[in-house]
């Protein structure tokens, strides 16, 4: 019975999606169409502007004055920067009709670095934005190509048109178009039949996708439509357009979006047939006059592929007619980390249990292999990362971020690709045979992998292998933390007490003042011993300690103007001090509980509470917990 409950519940959702459908459909006359113009002059924008308005719909945030677009929120990690440039000095200059319009939009990059992605994100959004009252999309009612219908408006009474509505019509009625103007509506343009249409790839209307294969068999036709021979003994004549047909890829793409997949790799004659119909939004199909086309032209390559296109002179002419976009791999080991969720969550691996930790240790490798080595002798790779991150360093401000980021140009454009880790997690996974991996088995999955990938040459395995060690090494302090921290009973309180009494001593110290003893009320001077046994664990020295401690009053008195209250997450540093100092005081006894083979009673109970810490609140399951716990205590032992 629920099986039938399920699929009733499919089916009515089906009818209801078909209901809609419906609802959406249009069908009026040209008089009736500029009638709708007049109220929504929206629906005559062209298929850049249509782009553009389709992203700055879904939303746009401004974080640390970079702007955020949630059109991609959901899919592309990790690269806004690059994504604000295509969005703003792209698709907003060619919605204004700025000349950019007149350009191929070209996006070079990296394999899996998310090129592909970003141009089924703009299909699949059109498909879905032509559904809207703001996307809509109207053509001339039985057209192949989905003509604009205010190409019906004559060339001498445009101005006029656009004096009236402030819209501008680009483009001429195409010959297939102009003799059914003719012989079906006797040259009556008020009473040619316009439609909605709604994009969709598989249906061929306002997307097309284009990718080169043998260029000795490959036919222009694929792109221009050809000649239908079956029907030229009723029409009489190859020139007639009722005998040719317009299927081609760039007419089926007309009002919206082509991709040419690998454009660079498609054959010469292909890519004139782009020149004129990017310059001049028309190109040349079987015997007639230019054929007009409203299409927003996308390509992607990679940056070999590009160069020697650049270097080539008889390509000189389409040089000028590109604009490149470089789509670089991500660089923030944060979003990498969610790259890798998606691609699982999407995969038969979803059921897998993946130690926390194991994502992020396979995120820092394949970050350390896309970064360039820094200019500045007093940044190292891991610094670099961590500073891409978001993460504060002493000694490091936002600018110095910024410099680092000027330094290359061509950051993120090689390195480890996504799809190469997801492809070793998915080997660890099937060699381990048990439904929970953790991060070291992640690395010894990328160290054995390097042997199998191709294009790694031997200099890139050394470097690799060392960046394996460094996020061994980085794993090495997580875990250890995340241990000592499972040990802390009530940690939190542990620490804001800490804190505390470290605070009192420090206000006493910079006031010059005693402090009394919570006990017997006694003044006592500042225990200097105490403070720097904290201060030491972030490596304050015996000269700074004045600075730091000043630092700390002005932040708490910054905070009480402002009616905030200073607590253990206010200072980064401090928090991290407390929490070095708390690890260190508890290391002995983590290292004793982890490394006895034969656990007394109290020991095995203290494991246990571990344990089921890690489990509750550390998000591992009762293997991973118990495979960190013997890691651990392994590490402390050394």
């Amino acid at each position: 019975m629920k099986g039938e409950a399920r699929t009733l519940e499919i089916i009515n959702k089906i009818r209801e999606h078909r209901e809609n459908e419906k609802q959406l459909e249009w069908r009026g006359t040209f008089k009736e169409y500029l009638e709708l113009v007049k109220e929504y002059p929206h629906i005559a924008q062209t298929s850049h502007s249509r782009v553009y308005n389709m992203i700055k719909d879904a939303g746009v945030v401004e974080r640390d004055n970079q702007k955020m677009y949630k059109f991609f929120g959901d899919d592309i990690f990790g690269l806004e920067e690059s994504l604000e440039k295509l969005v703003e000095e792209y698709f907003h200059s060619a919605a204004r009709r700025l000349d950019v319009k007149k350009r191929i939009l070209m996006l070079m990059g990296p394999v899996s670095g998310g090129k592909s992605t970003i141009v089924t994100m703009l299909k699949r959004g059109l498909e879905q934005y032509t559904r809207t009252d703001a996307g809509a999309v109207y053509a001339i009612e039985g057209c192949p190509m989905h003509e604009d219908p205010l190409h019906l408006i004559p060339p001498h009474l445009r101005e006029d048109f656009y004096e009236e509505y402030g819209i501008s019509v680009e483009g001429h009625l195409s010959p297939l178009n102009m003799m059914r103007l003719e012989k079906e509506y006797n040259g009556n343009i008020e009473d040619v039949m316009v439609e909605r249409i709604f994009f969709s790839e598989d249906k061929r209307i306002g997307v097309g996708t284009f990718s080169p294969s043998d260029p000795k068999s490959q036919d222009i036709a694929d792109l221009t439509g050809s000649i239908d021979f079956s029907t030229i003994a009723e029409y009489g004549s190859e020139s007639d357009p009722r005998a040719y047909r317009f299927d081609g890829e760039l007419n089926k793409a007309n009002r919206g979006i082509m991709e040419f997949q690998e454009m660079l790799k498609c054959d010469e004659k292909f890519l004139w047939h782009l020149l004129s119909l990017s310059e001049e939004g028309n190109f040349k199909a079987g015997r007639f006059a230019l054929i007009s086309a409203d299409e927003l032209i996308v390509a992607h390559t990679n940056e070999a592929e590009y160069k020697a296109f650049i270097n080539n002179k008889k390509n000189e002419a389409l040089h000028s007619r590109i604009i490149v976009m470089n789509i670089p791999y991500n660089l923030k080991v944060t979003e990498e980390e969610r790259i890798y969720e998606k691609m699982i969550d999407k995969s038969d691996m979803a059921n897998v249990h993946i130690a926390p930790h194991a994502l992020r240790t396979a995120a820092i490798f394949s970050i350390l292999t896309r970064l360039k080595e820094p200019k500045n002798q007093s940044v190292d790779l891991v610094k670099k990362m961590k500073l891409y991150d978001g993460e504060e360093l002493e000694g490091f401000k936002e600018q110095d971020v910024e410099e680092l980021k000027k330094e290359y140009q061509d950051e993120g454009m090689d390195g480890i690709d996504p799809r190469y880790v997801i492809n070793r997690i998915s080997s660890a996974i099937i060699r381990k045979d048990v439904q929970s991996i953790n991060a070291l088995d992640v690395l010894r999955s990328l160290k054995d992998g390097l042997d199998q990938h191709a294009s790694i040459s031997d200099e890139d395995k050394e470097r690799y292998l060392d960046f394996i060690a460094a996020a061994r090494k980085e794993y090495d302090e997580a875990a250890k933390k995340e241990v000592q921290k499972a040990f802390v009973y009530s940690y939190e309180e542990s620490a804001k007490t800490l804190m505390d009494n470290y605070l009192d001593n420090v206000e006493a110290y910079c006031n010059k003042n005693k402090i009394k003893d919570p006990l017997t009320g006694e003044e006592m001077s500042p225990d200097e011993k105490l403070m720097r046994s904290i201060e030491e664990q972030i490596g304050i020295s015996e000269n700074a300690k004045r600075a730091f401690r000043e630092e700390i009053l002005i932040r708490i008195s910054a905070y009480a103007r402002k009616g905030k209250k200073f607590d253990y997450n206010s200072h980064e540093r401090l928090r991290e001090a407390i929490q070095q100092k708390l690890f260190a005081d508890l290391k002995d006894v983590v290292k004793i509980t982890t490394s006895t083979k034969t656990p007394d009673e109290s020991q095995l109970k203290k494991i246990n509470e571990v344990i089921a810490r890690l489990i509750d609140e550390h998000g591992y399951n009762s293997v991973s917990a118990n495979e960190l716990l013997r890691y651990v205590g392994s590490l402390l032992n050394r």
